[in-house]
């Protein structure tokens, strides 16, 4: 300890005309810094210091000021930092707008503390769905990561084990039946799409993007090149597809070529680069105009609430792999990959994507062979019991 008179080789104590003890430091940075708080003995000044001396010996000092920048505008410069998509920029800033400044947009980056976190996920939990509070911690931890990487804070506050991943439940599958009860309920302008998102599967924003040259009848199928999401202020953003696994050929089932023909003739935009999907009015589709059809199309099949268009890519993974398809089938087909799954599954090439496709017309027609069958009987049964 330090007592009255004693030289200190490092930092310096003295008592205020409190009583209390103030302790000083001179920083690496050469600016004189004070301890952030009076001590009731010097003894607590002098431990205080041999912390400081510590970190500074030890290269772990921190400039205890460099905290002290605003979340808000930390965080909105890290998502203008980053490379990213239309749609990721957009959820980012929605997220950030909606669930994390209301609570942490006010305070500096050094104020935010795990109490904080745990206390702002716990009222976040209790006001909405637990995947949007999942993504809302993603990206909080995300940005508070990068401020420790800046080493502008000393450790990331973000400490809760779980709480960025997301308990999905399991997507419904529909039947082929359904499939084809959809299709005609949403009349032949948007069959195609119902088809080609069931058993291409291709993404919305995928067929958004798809133009004439794109189909291919010879060898009864449709590329994909490009995706043209739609953000919720309408605009369509045209650009990659999800991942270099994205662009692909998708080989048809036989039974869609009737409909592909009839498709080109009838709706698609008839310049030689058109588009494939356009509205009434010779316009790109809206999302909200899709919507009321779908939801009206999904009341009349009896489909829940919680069936999603998207959820026609689920219903063609099921099918294409009860046809036989391996799960490198199928990933190739959804156009989904990592560099992981790449090196352990197999090559999937063109031909087999043929003979997948091929497989699942096998099984969708004979499904409704089925059902066909089972209304032929149900008639029949009615028509005895009036003779009778």
């Amino acid at each position: 300890m330090a007592g009255k008179g004693k030289r200190r080789r490092f930092g310096r104590i003295r008592k205020l005309p409190s009583g209390r003890y103030q302790a000083r430091y001179l920083g690496p940075d050469g600016v004189d810094r004070p301890a952030p708080e009076t001590f009731a003995t010097a003894g607590d000044a002098d431990d205080w210091l041999a912390e400081q001396q510590v970190e500074v010996r030890g290269g772990d000092w921190r400039d205890p000021d460099a905290g002290a920048v605003n979340f808000k505008a930390y965080a909105v410069q890290w998502i203008e930092e980053r490379d990213l998509s239309a749609t990721t920029d957009e959820l980012y800033r929605r997220l950030l707008r909606l669930h994390i400044l209301p609570t942490f947009g006010a305070m500096d980056l050094d104020e935010i503390s795990p109490p904080h976190v745990r206390s702002w996920r716990a009222e976040r939990r209790k006001a909405t769905g637990a995947t949007t509070v999942a993504k809302s911690y993603r990206l909080l931890k995300a940005v508070m990561e990068t401020a420790a990487d800046d080493e502008l804070i000393r450790r990331n506050p973000c400490r809760i084990k779980g709480a960025g991943k997301e308990s999905a439940s399991e997507r419904p599958v529909a039947t082929v039946a359904q499939v084809d009860a959809l299709a005609d309920a949403m009349g032949p302008r948007w069959r195609l799409m119902v088809y080609l998102a069931a058993y291409g599967p291709a993404r919305p924003e995928e067929q958004a993007a798809m133009r004439r040259p794109d189909v291919d009848l010879e060898n009864l199928g449709v590329w994909v090149r490009k995706a043209e999401p739609e953000l919720t202020t309408g605009r369509r953003v045209p650009g990659d597809t999800k991942s270099e696994a994205g662009k692909r050929f998708l080989a048809l089932p036989g039974f869609m070529e009737k409909d592909l023909r009839r498709h080109l003739a009838w709706y698609a935009e008839k310049t030689p680069d058109g588009l494939l999907f356009i509205g009434e009015r010779g316009k790109p589709f809206r999302r909200s105009t899709f919507g009321r059809k779908w939801r009206k199309a999904r009341s009349v099949v009896g489909l829940p609430d919680t069936f999603r268009f998207y959820d026609l890519r689920h219903t063609g993974h099921t099918l294409t792999t009860r046809s036989g398809a391996t799960l490198k089938d199928t990933m190739v087909r959804a156009g989904q990959s990592t560099e992981k799954a790449a090196l352990i599954y197999q090559h999937s090439d063109t031909e087999r994507q043929r003979e997948v496709a091929s497989g699942l017309d096998s099984l969708v027609q004979a499904e409704r062979r089925k059902a066909a069958a089972k209304a032929d009987e149900q008639a029949s049964g009615t028509e005895r019991a009036r003779d009778a």
